[in-house]
């Protein structure tokens, strides 16, 4: 069986063998490297190799490659009803050429997962504001936690963006709430955190710049400005000073947090970062049920 594509926009410039992922499935790479030498994956009646970086309007010929359905890509992709895409509309708090920027709420994943159907990318890709390209995550942002978040809109600047996030040139600032009285009010956590990847041990450098804003016995508001991008990186070094964030389920310490809004109390409240000598500054405002947990701890913003 032959199959013909034709490479469109949104493609633009990406590897020929994450394309043949994209559009096929989780075929491994063993299987990409001996079709193309065996001449049955063509662009352009052409043989090439897995690292060629595919453009607009190639053409890209399929002949007979088979493999077997334990390869087949099995997400299942979420599709969101018009009330949902257009609540997450309503959060944009820009909307350009190049990229959107929302406030992001929390509960919601960025990408759907074995665990999390319900996400952002599915989501925008209904939007009307995606109509002629797609949207392309740039950058993570823990589904519970609010806040920040930025969507590109085509590959360019899609590249663009995680370079930047990559290269450490964008500037983020988070604000928790956490449970206890921190003893230092500003300083930095230089930790070393484990984490697991198919059973194997981790360890990673991690560096958080902080400041309390304000603090009593009972709880403390936390600025941080992380250094480095690590999984959890600030949850977990709250959790390692013995100062959970309220409403974190996976990092929390044995204090009681009954009453408490189940809600993690993380919220991405800046980003800052530069393009071609502009530079760009977005806030997000804080969620009522994070104002509300302010109020009730006595604590100022």
């Amino acid at each position: 069986m032959i199959k013909n594509y034709t490479v469109d926009s949104t493609c633009d410039d990406m590897r020929l063998d994450r394309w043949l992922r994209l559009k096929l499935g989780k075929i491994p790479q063993s299987l990409i490297e001996k079709s193309l030498r065996a001449g049955k994956i063509k662009i352009n009646k052409k043989k090439v190799k897995s690292s060629f970086k595919i453009k607009k309007e190639d053409k890209i010929v399929i002949h007979n490659l088979n493999f077997t359905e334990k390869f087949e890509q099995k997400k299942k992709i979420f599709i969101p009803s018009n009330e949902i895409v257009k609540s997450n509309e309503d959060l944009i708090i820009d909307n350009n050429e190049d990229f959107v920027v929302l406030n992001k709420s929390s509960g919601i994943s960025v990408q759907g997962g074995t665990k999390s159907k319900k996400n952002l990318i599915d989501i925008f890709a209904k939007s009307k504001i995606f109509q002629e390209t797609k949207p392309f995550s740039v950058h993570r942002l823990d589904k519970d936690t609010s806040g920040v978040f930025i969507i590109a809109k085509n590959r360019q600047t899609a590249q663009l963006l995680t370079s930047l996030f990559r290269l450490r040139k964008v500037h983020k600032t988070y604000l928790a709430i956490c449970n206890g009285e921190l003893e230092k009010d500003s300083g930095e956590w230089n930790d070393e955190l484990i984490r697991y990847d198919n059973g194997k041990k981790i360890i990673e450098k991690a560096k958080t710049i902080f400041k309390v804003i304000d603090k009593n016995s009972n709880s403390s508001l936390i600025e941080m400005k992380p250094i480095t991008g690590r999984k959890h990186q600030l949850r977990k070094q709250l959790f390692n000073i013995g100062h959970s964030i309220y409403g974190d389920k996976k990092y929390r310490s044995s204090i009681s947090t009954k009453g408490i809004n189940k809600n993690l109390m993380l919220h991405s409240y800046q980003i800052r970062f530069m393009i071609n000598e502009k530079k760009y500054t977005y806030k997000a405002l804080l969620p009522d049920y994070f104002k509300q947990l302010l109020k009730t701890k006595r604590l100022d913003f």
